[in-house]
């Protein structure tokens, strides 16, 4: 397992930190991921479409053996097993996980961008992430506003 990796977490429908403890037990269950780190749990205002329940929102540290493609389907085969579908963009969702950093590494690629694209801007991911590893602060600009 040589690689670190932060994901963060979000739900808005059903029991949302039971839902967010289930992804996270999950996760840790994968062979090629162990869970090192976990964030306090804060709750959101929905971003984008706002007509939905407010959001439990947090991040992990994960160390992994996956690249972050296998990662990422990783991710989204648990996201199905506990029940998320596919609605429209920004919708309500049972579980999100979203991988937020891999190591140093950027990518931009159609399915997958690292460090996520929103990672700057949004105060749900940059508190979590820094709960966990102070030492991220580079990552966020200093001119943002969240």
């Amino acid at each position: 397992m040589k690689h670190i990796s932060y994901i963060g977490i979000g739900s808005n429908l059903g029991h949302r930190i039971k839902n967010c403890q289930n992804a996270i037990e999950k996760i840790n269950q994968h062979l090629q991921i162990k869970v090192t780190k976990i964030s306090s749990w804060i709750e959101t205002d929905p971003i984008g479409y706002t007509d939905q329940p407010k959001f439990i929102n947090g991040a992990i540290e994960i160390k992994t053996s996956f690249s972050p493609e296998k990662l990422l389907e990783a991710l989204q085969t648990i996201e199905k097993q506990i029940g998320r579908k596919k609605t429209f963009k920004w919708g309500p969702r049972i579980i999100d996980l979203d991988i937020l950093l891999y190591d140093n590494l950027t990518l931009n690629i159609p399915k997958l961008k690292i460090p996520h694209a929103h990672i700057q801007e949004r105060s749900f991911v940059k508190i979590p992430l820094l709960e966990i590893n102070s030492n991220l602060n580079f990552i966020f600009d200093v001119s943002s506003n969240s």
